[in-house]
């Protein structure tokens, strides 16, 4: 039985291109800073925001955005369940806001061709968290504050410190994907 003996390396945020560089699909990471939070209505508004040629309420330069939609902390915790949602609702927005400069997503499932593309044009990187470890992912979120749209409940833009975040690259800036590796692995070797 094979194992996977790789360790996971240690990386601070904001993202930098130098970093960028060494990050290759299949790398295990532990993320440390300061990351944003946002999901398809924020994401919206930060669209609306850039056509209407308004500033956006962060800079999103070498900034990561983690789709996900919190829940209330318990009490003496900065927030509660915080796992990733299906990042192919922010496919519309993301290659806008990677233009502006943002260099990582972090969330679930597959990313669309013309966001691979993006990836690679202005050198970001996609990550997979781990879908229903919500509860588990929150004990490395340390604190969370409100940046902008509040009226928008769980959906508004957060600023978020963690320590020591899991995450997986699946998309890097060099073309790679992670979940076309797989498959074409499993199509080669066929079922166990």
């Amino acid at each position: 039985m094979k194992t996977n003996s790789k360790i996971a390396r240690r990386v601070k945020l904001p993202l930098s291109d130098d970093v960028l560089e060494t990050l290759h699909a299949g790398d295990e990471i532990l993320l440390t800073g300061i990351m944003y939070v946002g999901r398809d209505a924020a994401h919206k508004r930060m669209m609306e925001a850039l056509q209407a040629g308004e500033p956006l309420p962060v800079d999103l330069r070498g900034q990561v955005i983690y789709f996900m939609g919190p829940t209330p902390a318990r009490p003496g915790k900065a927030i509660g369940a915080a796992g990733p949602t299906s990042s192919y609702r922010m496919d519309a927005y993301s290659p806008r806001l990677m233009a502006e400069g943002l260099k990582g997503m972090i969330g679930k499932g597959m990313r669309s061709r013309d966001v691979k593309e993006a990836i690679k044009k202005y050198r970001a990187v996609y990550l997979g968290a781990i879908g229903g470890a919500g509860a588990l992912i929150s004990g490395c979120i340390k604190k969370v504050e409100v940046v902008a749209y509040e009226d928008l409940g769980a959906e508004a833009l957060r600023r978020m410190e963690v320590q020591d975040f899991p995450a997986t690259v699946i998309n890097d800036m060099h073309g790679c994907d992670l979940y076309e590796e797989g498959k074409a692995r499993f199509r080669i070797a066929g079922p166990a």
